[in-house]
Formats: structure tokens, C-alpha cells, sequence
């Protein structure tokens, strides 16, 4: 991950270059809105879960601004950042997104009393309304919350004042409680929203990996010794689940898997039995070694790399998901549930990045998964200039801080967006 969070980001002068062609998405009947079996002002939420393909888009980023860490510019005037304003929504949308996971700090403390942090639930409802007004579906997806601060995903990393680091969610009842309660109260204040058609739990449950004395990337060697207990993601996602089917009965509940929600984790969710829950991944594999290589990185796609650790190359290519789509395909067959996948990409300048991004992304449309790429960002120069190893509409060269007209991978991104036909107006006051 980067230097100071995790990053993308599009500047919005000259974005008609890009949008220009974009047009109509194709897609078949499956693709269609249901018209006139739709009530007046409603939305199927989980038909665009469970019938195909229906979603597709980018995550957005939040977290509190520390002034200490951040200075006075490079994440906006707080207390959340970076600001969007409504052109980066509708910017998006033109686009082709019909769909943003907003990737947010809880609208709880991550501290006791825990309470309602008002800054948190103000910056939310005002992003739900830009998504809105730029005819998007949202989901919410909770980065911190009670016992968990943003810098709890990030264990053991030096760059942010180490006072900041909470991480007791994973031993503490009374957190775990509080954090249902928090998604309980959020359902109760946005079920009947109808952008917004998903909670996700947690963003990358990761108490595997935490400084409370777990270490282990492995889930064989984790959940012999810890599951069941407090550290145990999956009973803590089922009690948060019944908290919120408690107030909303219909809105549909994402959850991801323990280890960062990883593909590897993914045999190791144990399903919760909720009727309208949908199982995520987040795909940044092979990462170290290619996904997230440097703008003076060797390895390209397709080509050759170690991946399995044996100090012998492998060819990299399109077989490379095999595996990775076995443990997928074998989720789906054993639970009977849909799945999305709610974060993954590449940084702009790697190798054959386009090509690895179309392959998997057409995986991911033969199984039905919905898809949020890493990441959406705002217009904010200060931050765009630190962070944008991710920003695809700045083309390949790691130097260019700047939209331009095409690249390899914008055109895939726009090739799969464009097959959106779903948006929150085809239903919303529908005749």
C-alpha cells in the first residue's frame, strides 16, 4: 500500500476527452431494468445482486484527517478527506459507473463511550447525496468503527504517529457489540434510501495480522487455534448481520472473509444463513510481485514469475486464475449465495496492466460477480500529486499527473462499464 493510504484519484479538467465515446452500455435481456414489475419509487436491491452482473464501478476513499500526519493540504480541510465534490461523482458516472462503494470511517467512535461521530454521519449523507444526484447506486462500507481506527489495517507501519493505532475490536466483547450496534443504527437510518443497496460489515477484516499477538497470513494455522473466539471474524459478521436484519430486513448485507478478504480466506467464511447477503473478495494478486510493482518494475503480463515460492519461474498469464477462480466457483457451489467483488486493480504504469485487468474482470462477468475497482478520486491537485499510482485516467507514465485522452486501460474500464443499464432513475418515480 502506499505511503500515506490507499490511493487513486481523477482530476476532472479535460474528462470529456476521456467520456466522449463512452455512450450506451450494449447487454443483453438479463441486463435490463425490470420496468414495470418495479413499484413506483422502489428498487429490486437484491435482484441487482443476484441476477447477473448489475453493478459496476469504483470504491471512493475516506479517513480522518490528522493534521500532524497530513499537514494542512494534502487531504482538504477535514475532518474528513479527501473532499469530493459533485463533478468527481458525476464524472464517474459519465464514465460509466453505475455504482460506488464508499469506503468510510464508521459513523461511531473508535474509542469508548462510543457514540455517533457526527463528522463521520455528515460527510456520509453528504456523498450518498452526490451519488444520488449523479444517478448512482452506493454501498456502504465501514473502514473503522468501535475498537477499530483507520490505522488498524495497516499493523506495524511506521508511517503515521503510532498513537493512533486502535485495534481492540478483536479482543473486546464490548466493542464487538458496539459495532453491531453502530451497523444496527446506520440500517435503521438508511434502509429506506433506495441508492443504497448494500452494507458491507467490514472493510478487510484483518485480526489475523493485528498486534494483539496473531501473525499468521495462513488460515490453516489460524483457525485451529482461534476460531470461536473474539478473534474469529465470522461469528462477530453473523451477530453484526442479526443486528442489523433486526431493523432492515431487505437491504443487502456484503461480507468479505478474514486475511484482508483475500481469495485465499475465501473457503474459511462461514456463511451466516442471512437470506440476502452477498460474499466479497478483494483481488490484488499476485501484489507484491506485480499489481502493486513500482514505476520501475520488471514484471509484465503476460510473462513469467515465481508464484508459488519455489525461486523458479512460473508463466504468468491468463492460467494464473485458475486457481484463484476454483476457490470462487467452489464458494458459490457450496453456499448457494451470490458474490462481488468489491475491490481490486492495478497500478496504471505496470506492464500489461490492461490486459491482466480485462482477463479478469471478463472472469468475474461469466460468474456473475458485480464489481468495484480500486479506486475513484477526487479533484483535489495536493492529493492527486502524492497519490496516484491508481489513477487510471492519468495513463502509463508514472511522471504525467494529468487526465489523458486514452490509454490501454481506460479503454478496458470503459469497455466493461459501458454495459451498464441499470441506474437508480430507471426505477426511482418509474411509470
Amino acid at each position: 500500500m502506499p505511503i500515506r493510504m490507499p490511493l487513486m484519484i481523477p482530476i476532472c479538467v479535460c474528462l470529456s476527452l476521456i467520456i466522449a465515446s463512452c455512450g450506451g452500455g450494449g447487454g443483453g435481456d438479463n441486463d435490463q431494468p425490470p420496468g414495470d414489475t418495479t413499484p413506483t419509487g422502489s428498487v429490486d436491491k437484491w435482484g441487482l445482486w443476484s441476477n447477473g452482473v448489475r453493478l459496476r464501478g469504483a470504491n471512493i476513499y475516506q479517513r480522518r484527517v490528522n493534521i500532524e500526519l497530513d499537514g494542512s493540504e494534502f487531504m482538504g480541510p477535514g475532518p474528513i478527506g479527501p473532499p469530493y465534490t459533485q463533478q468527481d461523482m458525476d464524472n464517474l458516472a459519465a464514465l460509466g459507473a453505475n455504482y460506488v462503494n464508499i469506503s468510510h470511517p464508521g459513523i461511531y467512535t473508535t474509542s469508548s463511550p462510543y457514540a455517533v461521530d457526527a463528522d463521520s454521519q455528515s460527510n456520509l449523507d453528504k456523498l450518498i447525496a452526490m451519488a444520488t444526484e449523479a444517478d448512482m447506486f452506493v454501498v456502504i462500507s465501514f473502514r473503522t468503527g468501535p475498537g477499530r481506527s483507520e490505522w488498524a489495517i495497516f499493523p506495524g507501519e511506521d508511517w503515521y504517529p503510532q498513537e493512533l493505532f486502535i485495534d481492540d475490536i478483536w479482543t473486546s466483547t464490548a466493542a464487538q457489540d458496539a459495532w453491531a450496534g453502530m451497523w444496527a443504527y446506520t440500517a435503521s437510518r438508511y434502509r429506506d434510501n433506495p441508492v443504497v443497496v448494500g452494507y458491507d460489515l467490514m472493510v478487510e477484516p484483518n485480526s489475523s495480522v493485528s498486534s494483539l499477538g496473531q501473525t499468521s497470513f495462513d488460515p490453516d494455522e489460524f483457525y485451529p487455534q482461534y476460531a470461536n473466539t473474539t478473534y474469529d471474524w465470522n461469528p462477530l459478521a453473523a451477530s453484526i448481520t442479526s443486528a442489523i436484519r433486526g431493523v432492515d430486513a431487505d437491504t443487502p448485507i456484503l461480507m468479505g472473509g478474514a486475511g484482508y478478504s483475500s481469495v485465499a480466506w475465501l473457503p474459511f467464511i462461514v456463511a451466516t444463513g442471512d437470506s440476502k447477503t452477498v460474499y466479497t473478495i478483494h483481488q490484488y494478486e499476485p501484489q507484491d510481485s506485480y499489481t502493486h510493482q513500482e514505476a520501475n518494475g520488471t514484471v509484465t503480463y503476460p510473462g513469467s514469475l515465481d508464484l508459488d515460492y519455489d525461486n523458479q519461474p512460473d508463466t504468468f498469464d491468463s492460467s494464473f486464475f485458475t486457481g484463484l477462480m476454483q476457490n470462487i466457483d467452489a464458494f458459490i457451489a457450496g453456499n448457494g449465495a451470490p458474490m462481488a467483488v468489491n475491490e481490486f486493480g492495478v497500478h496504471r504504469w505496470v506492464s500489461g496492466g490492461d490486459q491482466y485487468m480485462d482477463d479478469q474482470m471478463s472472469l468475474f462477468e461469466t460468474r456473475g460477480m458485480n464489481h468495484a475497482l480500486w479506486w475513484w478520486g477526487p479533484s483535489l491537485e495536493a492529493f492527486n500529486t502524492e497519490e496516484n499510482a491508481f489513477t487510471f485516467i492519468f495513463g502509463p507514465d508514472p511522471s504525467n499527473t494529468t487526465v489523458v485522452g486514452t490509454s490501454g486501460l481506460i479503454e478496458v474500464i470503459r469497455k466493461y462499464w459501458a454495459i451498464n443499464t441499470h441506474r437508480p432513475s430507471n426505477y426511482i418515480g418509474a411509470q
